[in-house]
């Protein structure tokens, strides 16, 4: 968390709030947070520099600057980028690791209360070696179902794994994989492998909607996600596996199972009807 329906989100909204928005002034108030620059070198390379546009790779977002360099967050479990017009709550602010200041009088806060998330800036050469790294995103046109069985087919790792695996599928992590595989009807502990071409269309359209859904709810918020302007997503109601272990299927009625053998994390699924 956050995964692509909640960075889609945030990178939306930046979008529309801060493009063309000239930074004055950078404060680093926890350096932890920043990865391949130092603090004094990421505020003198930033201040001055517009904001063109921000985007969606993966979990990252990414503020392309009008030097040519980009800002890349990524903001795990309780980062956030909340625009602050003075209206920002005290203990949003409380928890601010970086603050760019804005010619207009705004700030952009990186809040992020437990710094497990990071701040990176990057020349044009060292994103594109770095997205390059990156698997295929599964909202473009690119991805079809025969993409994913060949992301899937040769490998004895466990499914769920595999489309957790940014290398091989971009911005699909806990929440998401989970819910995918309960709507596709798939065991989340079967090898890539056994995954037929049929399972693997349904896994798709699985992949798509559920991910397609939740951005239109703004991502899924339990606890410390929140978009640009500070409000939740609204797609926890809609979930039907993750988070809901002993709770009744919603589509068979036996009570969810769960297991955290697959990838050391929570993973909740139906052990009747996900084969």
């Amino acid at each position: 968390m956050p995964e692509l329906p909640e960075t889609e989100t945030i990178a939306r909204g930046l979008d529309r709030a801060v493009s063309g928005a000239r930074i004055t002034s950078v404060a680093v108030t926890h350096a932890d947070v920043l990865r391949e620059v130092s603090p004094s070198t990421f505020k003198r390379r930033v201040a001055g520099a517009e904001i063109v546009r921000t985007v969606r790779r993966a979990k990252l977002v990414v503020m392309e600057l009008s030097t040519g360099e980009r800002i890349v967050v990524q903001p795990r479990f309780t980062g956030a980028l909340l625009i602050d017009a003075g209206d920002l709550p005290d203990r949003e602010r409380e928890y601010s690791t970086v603050a760019f200041a804005l010619a207009d009088g705004r700030t952009l806060h990186y809040r992020d209360i437990r710094r497990l998330g990071t701040v990176m800036l990057m020349s044009r050469a060292r994103w594109a070696e770095y997205e390059g790294g990156l698997g295929p995103e599964p909202l473009d046109h690119s991805f079809t179902p025969a993409l994913l069985s060949g992301l899937l087919r040769g490998s004895r790792q466990a499914v769920k794994k595999l489309l957790m695996d940014q290398r091989r599928l971009a911005g699909i992590g806990n929440i998401y994989a989970t819910e995918a595989l309960w709507r596709a009807a798939i065991d989340p502990s079967r090898a890539g492998e056994t995954i037929s071409a049929d399972e693997s269309r349904a896994l798709h359209a699985a992949i798509t909607g559920v991910l397609t859904e939740s951005i239109a709810a703004r991502g899924t918020s339990f606890r410390d996600y929140r978009d640009a302007t500070g409000e939740r997503g609204e797609f926890a109601s809609q979930l039907a596996a993750y988070g809901r272990a002993g709770e009744p299927c919603k589509r068979c009625g036996v009570h969810l199972a769960t297991t955290d053998a697959i990838d050391g994390r929570a993973t909740v699924f139906c052990a009747h009807c996900q084969r």
